[in-house]
C-alpha cells in the first residue's frame, strides 16, 4: 500500500466538485497529506497531484541548476507558474477549477490515474488514448510484463 495505483472515473457534481477515489484518499491519509500540490504535466494534458513533497522534489532538482541558467528559469516557469495548492473538502471532493479544466479539457467527468507517488486527473478519453499509445509503443519495443 502507500502508492497511487489504478484508475477510476467519477462525475463532476453541480457545484464543480469530484469525489477522489477512496483508495487514493486512503493513501493521502496514510502519508499524512492534507495540502495538495497540483502541477500541469510536462508531457500529457493532465494535472499531477501530490503532497508538498512533489513540489519539493522538483525544487531540489531546480536548486541544483545555476539559478541564472535558462534551464532553472524554464523549470520555475513550469513548477511555479503551472502549479497551485488545493485541499479536499470534508467529503473527499476536489474542486475542478478552471486551472484543471483549461489545461486538461475536462468537462463532466474526471479520470483519476495512479502514478505511484502521486496521481493525475485527466479527461477520460484523453487518458484512454494516451494509455493505448503507450501500450503500442511498449509492444513495438518488444517489452513484456
Amino acid at each position: 500500500m502507500g502508492r497511487f495505483l489504478s484508475n477510476a472515473t467519477n462525475r463532476i457534481d453541480a457545484k464543480g466538485r469530484v469525489s477522489v477515489p477512496a483508495a487514493f484518499r486512503a493513501v493521502l491519509v496514510q502519508r499524512g497529506i492534507q495540502e495538495l500540490y497540483c502541477l500541469q504535466d510536462f508531457v500529457y494534458p493532465a494535472v499531477n497531484i501530490g503532497g508538498p513533497d512533489l513540489l519539493e522534489r522538483y525544487e531540489r532538482k531546480m536548486a541544483a541548476e545555476d539559478p541564472f541558467a535558462l534551464e532553472a528559469n524554464e523549470m520555475s516557469l513550469l513548477l511555479h507558474g503551472g502549479g497551485v495548492f488545493a485541499r479536499l473538502d470534508a467529503e473527499g471532493r476536489l474542486a475542478v477549477t478552471d486551472f484543471i479544466r483549461d489545461f486538461t479539457g475536462i468537462s463532466s467527468e474526471v479520470c483519476f490515474v495512479g502514478r505511484s507517488d502521486h496521481f493525475q486527473v485527466w479527461q477520460p478519453q484523453a487518458f484512454h488514448e494516451a494509455q493505448a499509445r503507450a501500450r503500442e509503443v511498449v509492444r513495438q519495443r518488444g517489452l513484456r510484463t
